[in-house]
């Protein structure tokens, strides 16, 4: 039973925490830029697609140095950092690619709903997560990401839109 219980603890540590933290940075940090080249280039929606893509990609970079360099694991027992910074580089650029790639559809309209149809459903998923494996009620785990996500998506209408 302890031996289960230390591999589950090193699947959260080494996967899920590094793997959350990606989706949530990837998808919450790439709105404000994806929809700010949205609103200010409208029809031009190859633009925003190839900024948001942009966005995904760096962020999955950064996250995914800044997680493996942060922790050598000897420490703390959170596992090898090569491991946790590829699974939070991945998660990063996927939380960010998932609403980017609505903007190559032509109409703006369409491709605006729809991404923020996938912003929803990226945010659900991240509350889910935290619900099943970091033991936060699912009320105040979705009260939270929803707030953050809605507010970094306002500033970027608000900027896209200025």
């Amino acid at each position: 039973k302890a031996e289960a219980e230390a591999r589950h603890r090193l699947f959260v540590m080494q996967i899920v925490q590094p793997g959350l933290a990606g989706l949530m940075d990837g998808s919450v940090s790439t709105l404000a830029p994806l929809f700010a080249a949205a609103f200010a280039t409208h029809n031009q929606h190859h633009e925003a697609f190839l900024i948001g893509l942009a966005a995904s990609v760096g962020a999955g970079i950064s996250m995914g140095f800044a997680e493996a360099l942060s922790d050598d694991g000897k420490l703390t027992g959170r596992g090898h950092p090569l491991i946790r910074g590829v699974v939070c580089g991945v998660m990063t650029a996927v939380g960010g690619i998932g609403h980017t790639l609505p903007f190559l559809i032509p109409s703006f309209y369409t491709a605006t709903t729809i991404a923020v149809i996938v912003v929803i459903l990226e945010l659900a998923a991240i509350s889910y997560v935290r619900n099943k494996y970091m033991d936060t009620p699912l009320l105040q785990a979705t009260f939270q990401i929803f707030v953050g996500g809605l507010l970094v998506f306002l500033a970027g209408i608000a900027v896209g839109s200025s």
